[in-house]
């Protein structure tokens, strides 16, 4: 599916494709609720979903926001009927699928379909969409649907197809109030998630991102009988921290299902799953067994503190604050001001960090006291500003740590590390000035800040910024005017310098230069600071 040729297509496609911008109407917060893949995959009949909805009505999950029952491969029949519509399966669906929707919408739930653009679905035997766009996005509107998952299977031109897709959507949903729209999620990313060549990945995601909600970007996350688990968990992990700058209101990236009964995993790295996909403001559809869920099971999936960070109006994708090889450290701000501050320990072992004020974007006055809420205990204690920071102590191996932070005067200013996001090397600050990449070790030297002029300056040299010169050197000093090496962050992901034009080059002594910019070029695309200005343009 990666094949040479759909990378050309794909590359071939920026030019155009932030033509358009999606709209924040259709799908303001991210998705919450229930879809069959990963725990039943084509196993699916009536009785799931009626099931999944009475247990959700009656565990919480209803009440906590999982409004959502999404149908996914499987649901038809292998030939379409007479007039060219899809057909469903009356063996698995009985009463058929507008009885279903009908039910599942007078238990307060919104009903949703999979459907493919190919010429087959996945699961391979059933029609896909190619050449019956329009009549088939009209059947699931009659039929009672209002979210359409679209995979890629079966598919030779990618952009051309999800192009004409993103178009049929737009003029679908126009005029249409916001309960009667169909949410558009585009499968089309996955099928680029290629480490090694990530130019494909890149430009698909800017034509995602100019239109549709949703962004599935990377691989299937494991099915019930697939293991290891926790590594699918954190492939998908990878991706998200990678796509931070496509999410905007209206605009999620998707890093796939929350698979909160699988047997691969243990407690807590179900809970690191389910907080890190809160923080990304990710949607929370669970693929599993509903009524069989366990109650710490559901106690983590109906964690108030958790899901209001996730349904925060704002929809902040939070970022990676800090790296190293055993701790991720990932913030972003609220609507309300207060920040988010996310400790994922990835090693093997149990252990403790200290976050400071600085590293999470925080600038307190030394003399006030701020509120610091455990989002996992609900525990809320105050911590002076001359303390220098949080700790999370006691972190279990793949736990997670999350600590909300408020206060009268945060002075909030986008911190974090600036990475390559194919090479994923870290912007690397020096006593001398020298900016170089290097593999991520959470020092001052790779934190960096971004003000609202596009100034970036690091932790380690705060009173320094990142300059470059007629020559394309890149560095950092405090002799330069500042405000005339400012830099722009388009949604590309390049880092453009304001006076020359020029983009960062991670090039390959580890160097860095300001260069001709390049289309989505693997060694000029960055992942920056959550809260810096993106332009969409």
């Amino acid at each position: 599916m990666r094949s040479g040729a759909i990378l050309t297509a794909a590359t071939g496609l920026v030019g155009t494709a932030v033509a358009g911008k999606p709209d924040p109407e259709t799908l303001p917060l991210p998705p919450m609720g229930f879809n069959n893949w990963a725990r039943f995959m084509t196993s699916i009949n009536e009785s799931i979903f009626v099931d999944a909805a009475a247990a959700m009505s009656a565990n919480g999950l209803l009440s906590a926001g999982y409004n959502r029952i999404n149908l996914d491969d499987a649901w038809s029949t292998t030939k379409r009927n007479s007039t060219g519509s899809m057909v469903w399966d009356s063996t698995k669906f009985p009463r058929g699928l507008t009885w279903l929707t009908e039910h599942l919408a007078s238990a307060g739930f919104i009903p949703g379909i999979y459907s493919d653009a190919g010429t087959l679905s996945c699961a391979a035997s059933y029609p896909g969409t190619l050449h019956h766009e329009s009549q088939d996005l009209h059947d699931f509107y009659a039929w009672g649907f209002r979210y359409l998952k679209l995979d890629g299977c079966y598919v030779s031109d990618f952009p051309a197809v999800y192009g004409l897709w993103l178009g049929l959507m737009a003029a679908f949903n126009k005029d249409k109030a916001q309960n009667e729209r169909i949410v558009f999620s585009n499968s089309a990313p996955a099928y680029y998630a290629n480490p090694q060549d990530l130019r494909g990945w890149y430009a698909i995601m800017m034509q995602a991102a100019a239109g549709g909600q949703l962004a599935r970007h990377s691989y299937d996350v494991a099915t019930y009988s697939s293991n290891p688990a926790w590594n699918s968990v954190m492939s998908n992990y990878g991706f998200q921290v990678r796509a931070t700058r496509f999410q905007q209101p209206g605009f999620f990236n998707d890093p796939d299902f929350l698979i909160a009964d699988h047997p691969g995993l243990t407690l807590d790295e179900k809970k690191s799953h389910f907080a890190l996909w809160s923080s990304f403001s990710a949607p929370l559809i669970i693929s599993a067994d509903i009524p069989r869920l366990t109650s710490d099971e559901l106690g983590f999936l109906t964690n108030k503190d958790l899901i209001a960070v996730n349904q925060d109006r704002l929809v902040q994708q939070a970022s990676l604050a800090s790296r190293d090889a055993s701790w991720d450290v990932l913030t972003k701000s609220l609507s309300n001001g207060d920040r988010l501050v996310t400790v994922l320990n990835k090693g093997s072992a149990a252990g403790d960090l200290a976050v400071s004020w600085a590293r999470m974007g925080v600038r307190p006055d030394s003399a006030a006291t701020l509120s610091v809420r455990d989002l996992w205990t609900g525990q809320t204690f105050a911590v002076q500003a001359s303390s220098g920071g949080v700790a999370a102590r006691g972190v279990p191996k793949h736990g997670t740590a999350v600590f909300r932070i408020s206060g009268d005067a945060l002075n909030t200013v986008p911190t974090g590390i600036i990475f390559n996001t194919w090479s994923l090397h870290c912007l690397t600050d020096s006593a001398s000035g020298a900016a170089t990449w290097s593999t991520c070790n959470a020092s001052d030297s790779q934190s960096w800040t971004v003000d609202q002029s596009g100034r970036v300056s690091s932790l380690l040299n705060p009173d320094s910024c990142l300059v470059s010169n007629s020559d394309g050197a890149v560095w950092t000093t405090s002799e330069d005017d500042c405000e005339s090496n400012a830099w722009n962050f388009p949604v590309s992901g390049n880092i453009v310098h304001k006076t020359s034009g020029k983009c960062v080059n991670e090039n390959e002594d580890a160097s860095t230069s300001a260069v001709d910019c390049g289309q989505v070029e693997n060694r000029q695309v960055f992942g920056v600071p959550v809260g810096v200005e993106i332009d969409y343009s």
